[in-house]
């Protein structure tokens, strides 16, 4: 498969990602299990597109590509603590987008 491909499924399984762990903050109790198999799953396509694209386009594992990599793990998890401290549902939001924006901002200026 081209880089392309990979591409397009990486960012595809982020914004999924992304809705439902947003979604989550405001879901009812009841949706708690399909909400954590969709991140689950949109999760694991996220790092292992990710990871192909690293090594298609030969970089190595550079230190901009670890902090994205400690990102997906704070987003990933963010569906599940969504349904456990709803109590906090603001400062999780801001976390989640928070995290959101610096692993844009790691592809784009890749600072170190």
């Amino acid at each position: 498969m081209t880089i392309h491909t990979y591409l397009v499924l990486h960012l595809s399984s982020v914004i999924v990602l992304l809705g439902y762990t947003f979604y989550a903050f405001a879901a009812p109790q009841e949706t708690r299990r399909r909400v954590l198999m969709i991140t689950g799953i949109a999760a694991l396509l996220v790092v292992v597109s990710g990871f192909t694209m690293l090594h298609k386009l030969e970089l190595g594992f550079p230190r901009w590509a670890m902090v994205k990599l400690v990102c997906w793990l704070g987003l990933g998890s963010m569906a599940a603590v969504a349904y456990r401290k709803r109590a906090s549902a603001d400062l999780y939001m801001i976390i989640a987008f928070v995290l959101a924006i610096t692993a844009v901002a790691m592809v784009y200026v890749r600072p170190f």
